[in-house]
């Protein structure tokens, strides 16, 4: 983002050429000072005369007290699915299931509390089942029995936690063109396609609950999420934009069935999207080379348990051989990879791509890339130091770790120590990138930083604890590197009632938050 992009930024109410932020914190000190914004941009920092503000001839100047409060760069979620977190609160909630019989039982009950539910009409759709540590299996015969109604079956689609699988009965198998599946579990691209087909709810009402997820991710100090929906994102957030969705920063990511597309229509990495007022970039270039955890698909050295065959290891989506080429023609567009690797196998493979791009002809021609693997969740010790060395971004989701110890424990035995690594990283030299992967974790960076800072929640005991990271890390990690606001910054901060760098993990996790400023407009504001 470029001071000129900054001052393109839409206004909105309250906006003014200039403000002084008046009696501010800066994390980790006790000091008082004033900051100073014009055009969107951090000019002065330090003490001003309440007396004779320096102002520009004829400039509207807004003077606002902090009230002592603390004052950090604004936050951003380098992670997450924009679409499908702002339809989750509108799903039935299966995360409580224990069991897939549990899950039917939710089911069960939301079709008979809901009468509007025919065979003919809309999917029942539901978000959150981790069946990892079920002492039963997913089946169409268990959503069948739920999902039975005076009228006929309802289909019913139940999409994993993790978004790597979904569970559907008979009647939405066939609705969905996979009749002949035996079990009604699906994994990987065939989950990722049954859910790109969900998506049938108007352009407008879907654009009005992102625009609500956005005002509510304001609200917690988010200034820009990367939008890593595997779709065709572009013209939906320009749609977006223009509707007056001007809480956010977006970049959006573009997958492989779309980078030609990109190609075609002169797309480049980190470019500014014209009309949208310096809010919408053209992001990475996304690729899932693995699964997940929970879904025993994430690509390992080791089997995992009571599994043999072809997946016992896990599931390579997107072969080395594949992959190459993909990043290549990435980065002939000057846009950044973001792989998604999540067992120690795909991990290695990834950063031997990134070994191999590092050193032809296309990563010449465009240096400067800032390459990621998204989760690195399964780390070899010796690819550690490759991070490094190669100068990739591990692009992590902290709260993961909380959300997955257990089937950890069980699915990958006597390796956690070295699941969800990031002291290590850091301790290498790695930049990390905070994230949430939302809906798989709430969009909020505080969430993200306490599981970080405290490896626990709910009073649990830290989970390898010796991986906790100090937070001033967790805050530069989810402020794209900084944990201070400096002159010439773009004014994309936020106000926090307590102090981060010495605040609880319990009160990292709730952080009250006062104001979020985007640009040096107000997106959030109770000060």
């Amino acid at each position: 983002m470029t001071l000129d992009q900054a001052r393109s930024t839409p206004g909105g109410r309250g906006v003014v050429a200039s403000r002084v932020l008046r009696n501010a914190r800066l994390p980790g000190s006790d000091d008082l000072v004033d900051v100073r914004i014009d055009d969107g941009v951090i000019t002065h920092l330090g003490y001003i005369d309440p007396d004779s503000p320096t102002t520009r001839p004829g400039a509207a100047i807004e003077v606002i007290d902090l009230g002592e409060r603390w004052l950090i760069p604004g936050l951003w979620d380098n992670h997450v699915h924009f679409t499908q977190w702002a339809q989750t609160s509108r799903r039935l909630d299966v995360s409580g299931a224990a069991s897939a019989h549990h899950a039917g039982a939710f089911v069960a009950a939301r079709i008979a509390a809901n009468p509007t539910f025919t065979p003919a009409g809309e999917t029942l759709i539901g978000y959150g089942f981790r069946d990892a540590l079920w002492a039963d299996v997913p089946s169409r015969a268990v959503l069948d029995a739920a999902a039975a109604s005076a009228l006929g079956p309802i289909p019913v689609v139940l999409m994993s936690g993790d978004l790597h699988s979904c569970w559907l009965n008979t009647a939405a198998l066939v609705r969905y063109g996979r009749s002949d599946h035996p079990t009604g579990l699906l994994r990987e691209d065939e989950a990722f396609r049954v859910a790109q087909l969900l998506n049938t709810v108007s352009d407008a009402a879907v654009d009005g609950w992102v625009d609500e997820a956005a005002r509510a991710a304001a609200t917690r100090g988010v200034v820009g999420v990367v939008d890593l929906e595997m779709t065709w994102n572009l013209d939906a957030w320009r749609r977006r934009i223009a509707s007056g969705t001007t809480s956010l920063r977006i970049e959006f990511g573009v997958y492989s069935q779309h980078l030609q597309r990109a190609a075609e229509q002169g797309l480049r990495g980190g470019a500014v999207v014209d009309g949208t007022a310096g809010l919408l970039t053209v992001g990475p270039f996304k690729v899932i080379t693995d699964g997940s955890l929970n879904t025993r698909t994430a690509y390992c050295l080791d089997p995992y348990p009571g599994l043999s065959g072809a997946d016992a290891h896990g599931r390579l989506n997107v072969e080395p051989d594949e992959l190459l080429p993909l990043l290549r023609l990435a980065a002939s567009l000057g846009m950044r990879s973001a792989v998604h690797a999540i067992g120690d196998h795909a991990n290695r493979l990834a950063l031997d791509a990134f070994e191999i791009l590092g050193g032809d002809d296309t990563a010449a021609a465009h240096p400067g890339l800032r390459h990621s693997i998204e989760h690195a969740q399964l780390l070899d010790d010796a690819d550690v130091e490759r991070f490094a060395r190669l100068g990739i971004v591990a692009s992590v989701q902290p709260e993961h770790a909380l959300d997955d110890r257990e089937v950890a424990e069980r699915l990958w035995a006597g390796r956690t120590g070295r699941a969800f690594p990031l002291a290590s990283l850091l301790a290498a030299g790695v930049e990390l990138a905070f994230g949430s992967d939302a809906p798989v974790a709430p969009l909020d960076p505080w969430v993200s930083m306490a599981a970080a800072v405290g490896r626990s929640r709910a009073g649990d005991e830290p989970w390898h604890p010796e991986q906790s990271v100090s937070r001033q890390d967790a805050l530069a990690a989810s402020a794209r590197g900084r944990h201070r606001v400096t002159v010439g910054d773009i004014a994309d901060i936020a106000v926090c009632e307590i102090d981060p760098l010495v605040a609880s993990v319990a009160d990292l996790r709730r952080m009250p938050v006062a104001a979020t400023l985007l640009g040096g407009r107000f997106t959030h504001n109770t000060l």
